[in-house]
């Protein structure tokens, strides 16, 4: 690929071509974390010049907010619309579980290193990071306080319990024997003690 420079060119060209960076970037942080990946790194894959990739990149820590919080955003709302068609708040919970997990567990996917990346962040970026997964986590938080659960039952545990199973399918997931939807659906049988 030849090396551009950024800062010529309509903005209609600027906007496609930070598009693109932005979506190698994205490629390169799921594949090698924060910590492996370099704007140097991001310039060379995009065939962009070092002084030129700033012109649309302020910088690591900027692009790494940016691109997480974009994977939460497309997340939160894909969750949103499927759960919108069901009334009962068991299948509302499901279809938000299978949902995630679709997302996830997609071979494709920068959801799921984007967010489990916190711990090589530094302290300012992780705190932005963590303030947009609570908010993220909200959708949860409020299909768990609809449930019948019985009153001993910690909201807030069961929550992050939850959770904690769906983050971590793709540690254990072997695509063929099992579909998202159908790991969601045993994993919230198994929180409901059926």
């Amino acid at each position: 690929m030849k090396k551009h420079d950024l800062a010529s060119g309509s903005n209609d060209e600027g906007s496609g071509r930070r598009r693109q960076i932005l979506e190698i970037a994205a490629q390169l942080f799921a594949k090698k974390g924060y910590r492996g990946t370099s704007m140097r790194d991001i310039g060379e894959q995009a065939g962009v010049l070092g002084g030129s990739l700033y012109h649309h990149i302020k910088s690591k820590d900027a692009l790494f907010v940016e691109l997480h919080n974009a994977a939460l955003d497309a997340a939160e709302s894909s969750i949103l619309q499927a759960i919108r068609p069901h009334d009962e708040p068991w299948a509302r919970l499901t279809s938000a579980c299978a949902t995630l997990l679709d997302i996830q567990l997609a071979p494709d996917s920068r959801t799921m290193p984007m967010m489990n990346d916190f711990r090589e962040v530094p302290d300012a970026v992780r705190e932005q990071l963590v303030a947009r997964r609570d908010r993220f986590e909200g959708v949860f938080r409020s299909l768990v306080a609809d449930l019948p659960l019985p009153p001993h039952i910690d909201r807030s545990i069961y929550r992050n319990l939850l959770l904690s199973q769906l983050n971590s399918a793709s540690d254990w997931y072997r695509a063929r024997r099992l579909s998202p939807g159908q790991i969601a659906a045993q994993i919230v049988s198994i929180f409901r003690h059926e």
